[in-house]
């Protein structure tokens, strides 16, 4: 059994890793500001702290409590939209927040093999390439502060790794999708348009239907979080599937998922938003012996089942 520390806990995917986490028998404490979290996500064998990953002060009286041996880093604002509107939230949060909890598990952590892991995009980080898909030696190139956010904390990461001799696992999501995903939000495409559709209501796709992601479902992310626990040291490895999906495959196959029978709305692209982008995993493979299980269709009428 470990001690692990989750920041971000009460989010759409970190929630699944706690779930992962408590069920192989750990012991969990999440930190969490619910400013995107919700309670009902938290895991009730879980200890939950209500903090803010800025507050250095707060963030280093839970790990001086809890002194954890694992670091499961989630907490961020992962819009992409919403950081080029408001950049210095999402750098301060992305980068100074983790840089507070670095500190913290360096000083406060325990045990001789002490990890810190770390939510990195895949999705965002590459920028939109020529060539896909695309694996972990392809240069970063972001095209928005959350992706550059991103990158300076995996920067940071390393640097403290360094300091404090803890050892560091990056995983480079692509767009990860799942229960739990909020439909409210400016980020995750499935749940927006399932949401509408139940609705009734006619989604937007910002382009003309032909930028496409990487989907994969968030039970396979949580498994991954998982297997990190006992293997993958100091590497960055991508979590995708390696296949493009369109925004109008992701539209029409959420409207199978609902039975709605409208059109999408097209409205002009978003400014910092990725054109193409599928993940080359091969290394999380080899690493982590971890593929993707889950097939789309499969997966978006989950999702969609639980909105």
């Amino acid at each position: 059994m470990k001690k692990i520390l989750i920041t971000g806990g009460a989010g759409f995917i970190a929630s699944h890793v706690s779930d992962a986490y408590i069920a192989a028998g750990h012991s969990v404490a999440i930190i969490d500001n619910l400013t995107t979290g919700f309670r009902k996500n938290l895991p009730k064998k879980a200890r939950f702290y209500r903090a803010d990953i800025r507050n250095l002060e707060a963030i280093e009286k839970i790990f001086k409590k809890e002194r954890p041996e694992v670091v499961n880093h989630h907490a961020a604002i992962v819009e992409v939209v919403k950081s080029i509107r408001d950049p210095l939230s999402t750098l301060t949060t992305n980068v100074l927040g983790t840089a507070n909890v670095l500190l913290a598990f360096g000083v406060h952590g325990a045990g001789s093999r002490k990890k810190f892991i770390f939510a990195s995009t895949g999705g965002a980080m590459y920028g939109s390439p020529r060539i896909n898909p695309v694996n972990e030696t392809t240069p970063p190139s972001p095209l928005s502060p959350y992706a550059l956010s991103k990158l300076l904390g995996e920067h940071v990461i390393k640097y403290y790794a360094s300091q404090y001799g803890f050892s560091y696992l990056i995983l480079r999501y692509a767009n990860v999708y799942g229960p739990r995903q909020n439909p409210h939000g400016e980020a995750g495409v499935v749940a927006i348009f399932g949401g509408l559709m139940k609705s009734g209501k006619q989604p937007t796709i910002f382009g003309d239907g032909t930028k496409a992601r990487d989907y994969v479902y968030a039970l396979d992310v949580a498994r991954a979080n998982t297997i990190a626990l006992t293997r993958g040291i100091n590497e960055t490895v991508n979590l995708g599937t390696g296949k493009k999906t369109t925004d109008d495959m992701i539209f029409y196959a959420a409207a199978e998922a609902t039975g709605y029978i409208g059109k999408p709305h097209y409205a002009p692209y978003r400014k910092g938003e990725v054109y193409q982008i599928t993940l080359d995993a091969r290394k999380a493979e080899k690493v982590l012996g971890w593929t993707p299980k889950m097939k789309l269709q499969e997966g978006i009428r989950k999702t969609l089942a639980e909105l």
